[in-house]
């Protein structure tokens, strides 16, 4: 397989079981496919992103955007990517790095100014994501732990200028829990 052979569309209803084996088998348990799942029903999440790759028939891959806003100010469109997940037999081929840019130029059309992660703090500078969102003056929803700073990133989609735009970020009701921001 390469990744020509892989092919990425926005998910849809009929999707679901899809995307619930792809994050079981991605993490090996299913916290994840639980969070993805709640996410996918939570109204304060909406507009969401949601993207699958498939080689063939199979789906191997999926990303998921939620909107996300600033605390209590007029906010530009933000949002949060989580999780990516990719099952582990299709790992490290490229299929991550596809999922992230189609969902950043998608993002990009809608009018979204930034999208937020904590992720590997190798992974996702790859794809232009600036390390240590927080010294930025983006908090995010709680507390990173400084030795994990640079786990949370911002990437900025809009090259208008964000000057004088901070604040905590807000995430959808179903990810706004503390066991969430582990890094």
């Amino acid at each position: 397989m390469t990744t020509q052979d892989i092919q990425i569309r926005e998910a849809k209803e009929s999707d679901f079981a899809a995307v619930m084996q792809v994050e079981k088998e991605a993490f090996g348990y299913e916290k994840e496919a639980i969070l993805v799942s709640q996410l996918l029903e939570d109204k304060s999440a909406t507009p969401v992103l949601s993207l699958l790759a498939f080689n063939e028939d199979e789906a191997v891959g999926h990303i998921l955007f939620t909107k996300a806003t600033l605390d209590g100010k007029a906010s530009p469109l933000i949002y949060l990517l989580a999780p990516l997940a990719i099952k582990p037999q299709h790992q490290k081929q490229g299929i991550g790095g596809m999922l992230i840019n189609e969902g950043l130029k998608k993002l990009k059309g809608i009018g979204a100014e930034m999208v937020f992660v904590l992720g590997h703090e190798s992974y996702y500078p790859k794809y232009g994501f600036k390390q240590d969102a927080g010294s930025m003056g983006f908090a995010a929803p709680y507390p990173i732990p400084e030795e994990h700073a640079g786990a949370w990133m911002v990437y900025h989609l809009s090259s208008e200028s964000v000057d004088g735009v901070k604040g905590r970020v807000v995430c959808a009701d179903a990810l706004n829990k503390p066991e969430h921001w582990r890094e």
